[in-house]
């Protein structure tokens, strides 16, 4: 789970039409969110059922558990479930590409 820097429009309603609002017990209940590195302003977010699986593009610089730079949506992976993808820091290394 995570999140991407805003979505394009287009892109935005795609995945808006496969999200589900999460019931109790979403991991990230509680959790704010920072609008940007360093803000303190804080985002009012609806949490999604974690069932979705995107790919994206990602510099891996992590900083005090948190990636450095921003995550890049790339598309909707509808062919794979969430079961399907192992958890961050589990699995196989990554792929070089």
């Amino acid at each position: 789970m995570g999140r991407t820097v805003t979505l394009r429009p287009e892109v935005s309603r795609q995945v808006g039409d496969h999200l589900a609002a999460a019931g109790p017990g979403h991991p990230f209940e509680g959790v704010w969110f920072a609008s940007a590195w360093g803000s303190r302003d804080v985002l009012d977010v609806t949490l999604a059922c974690p069932e979705l699986v995107a790919e994206v593009s990602v510099d891996r610089a992590v900083d005090r558990g948190v990636f450095r730079h921003p995550l890049r949506f790339k598309r909707l992976r509808l062919d794979v479930t969430a079961d399907d993808v192992p958890r961050f820091g589990e699995g196989p290394a990554a792929a070089a590409g």
